[in-house]
């Protein structure tokens, strides 16, 4: 019985787009064949590929600049799938037997007497591709289970191909999304007022530094604030009913208190302040904020001029890098990369911070369609691997240095600053692993269900 999809790829360079595939149909309730033994670059054989078109619906054919050497000789394992492929649908009268699935901008005659068939373009798009090749499939009765195939490529990718991925002695140095306060006051205050309105007042009389606002009471490193507020053209002073003080020892090892502020209070004033800090100093770097679908703020640098890239040295290296923070999207508008922030005190005083690619219709104006921003992210997403995101993040923090190299804000006046490290906090393995020939993307083995569901939403 003819029940099962042959996946024909030619080398490892392929492997990322075939196994995206073989995962993808298998979880569509697919029966899938595919040489994992090339998959892993070992030998080919003859005879297990050879019944495995015998009992094959389908031939997919992963068609790339891969199928030919550099002589532009098509490769001997292909040419034989092929041969005994069109054996079988010339002895068999099978229509459309072999379909080939172009994957890059390679010509569509790279070598004599290929398949004169038409070519399913997965060259822009992967998940358009699939969707025009399930379509196929479905209108040749190819056979699915969907729901209750097992996933048994599934289990060979993690068990063999990925334990492939030996573990070496090599070290690597990895970054977190932790941003750690270098340099800071050793206190803070909290005043505490009559109600929410005299707290306000004082803390926009005092603008020059961050202050945080949270009911009745505002914080601040500061512990001489400005309290002349001007009313019907003369001064007076709006003083708070109870100043506290706090050093970052009792914020940080706790303390007892049966009344207001108890120390859970104190850690919340205190992160509400950190979180001023870091925002004043977004906004006086150019920063826009954007209010998400779960209201956490995400900051990213509009388009003011034209686009200039970031140049930076990673640390304890001399690699230079420069890249650029945003940058043009056909049929989009621009893409712009930004950060949400979560003040921390554990394991260090300092910052969360979290990734998003946010889109403009002009390099400002935020497309104000969660739908359109939530497509538009999975499409360049499934472009920005880890090292795209690691160096958009070092980036990111490194165009925050001042013409002194540091990055600082004022908090107190006069002049005590808050100093953030220029380098997120770095983890150092002395052991690496040795990666598969091609970049696997975790945004390209995404779960295919969901833009099923959207399409029947839309349906």
């Amino acid at each position: 019985m003819r029940d099962t999809i042959f996946i024909s790829h030619a080398t490892p360079a392929d492997n990322d787009f075939s196994i995206w595939i073989a995962s993808r149909l298998e979880m569509l309730g697919y029966k899938v064949w595919i040489d994992k033994e090339g998959l892993l670059g070992g030998e080919r054989f003859w005879a297990t590929i050879q019944k495995a078109l015998d009992r094959s619906i389908k031939v997919l054919f992963v068609y790339s600049k891969n199928i030919v050497t550099t002589e532009g000789i098509l490769r001997q394992g292909i040419e034989n799938e092929l041969e005994y492929a069109k054996s079988i649908a010339a002895q068999d009268g099978l229509q459309d037997f072999i379909i080939p699935l172009h994957i890059d901008n390679s010509s569509y005659h790279l070598v004599i007497g290929q398949p004169n068939i038409n070519h399913i373009p997965f060259n822009n798009n992967w998940a358009d591709g699939l969707k025009q090749l399930l379509k196929k499939l479905e209108k040749d009765n190819v056979p699915s289970n969907f729901g209750n195939q097992k996933s048994s490529f599934s289990e060979w990718y993690e068990n063999e191909y990925i334990s492939n991925c030996s573990i070496i002695p090599h070290e690597e140095r990895y970054y977190t999304s932790w941003w750690s306060i270098a340099e800071m006051p050793n206190r803070f205050y909290m005043y505490q007022f009559a109600n929410t309105a005299q707290a306000k007042a004082i803390r926009d009389l005092n603008k020059e530094i961050p202050i945080s606002l949270l009911s009745n009471c505002i914080s601040s490193f500061d512990g001489n604030l400005n309290f002349s507020v001007q009313r019907d053209n003369e001064m007076i002073e709006v003083r708070p009913e109870h100043t506290f003080a706090f050093s970052l020892t009792d914020i940080l090892d706790g303390f007892m208190s049966e009344k207001f502020p108890q120390h859970r209070d104190v850690e919340n004033h205190f992160k509400r302040l950190m979180y001023c800090v870091i925002a004043n100093l977004f906004r006086r770097a150019g920063l826009w904020k954007h209010e998400m679908s779960n209201k956490r703020l995400a900051y990213f640098l509009p388009k003011y001029d034209k686009i200039t890239k970031v140049k930076f040295i990673y640390p304890e290296s001399t690699r230079k890098k420069a890249k650029a923070l945003l940058g043009e999207m056909r049929g989009v508008g621009f893409w712009h990369y930004g950060v949400s922030i979560q003040p921390t005190l554990f394991p260090f005083i300092g910052f969360s911070l979290k990734s998003h690619i946010l889109f403009t219709s002009d390099g400002a104006q935020l497309i104000d369609d969660e739908k359109k921003q939530h497509s538009f992210r999975r499409k360049k997403g499934k472009y920005l691997f880890n090292k795209e995101w690691r160096d958009l993040l070092l980036a990111f923090i490194q165009r925050l240095k001042n013409k002194e190299g540091e990055i600082s804000i004022q908090v107190t006046t006069p002049g005590k600053q808050v100093k953030l490290k220029e380098w997120p906090e770095m983890l150092i393995s002395e052991i690496g692993y040795i990666d598969p020939d091609t970049e696997m993307s975790i945004d390209k083995i995404e779960d295919y269900y969901e833009d099923l569901t959207a399409e029947e939403t839309n349906d």
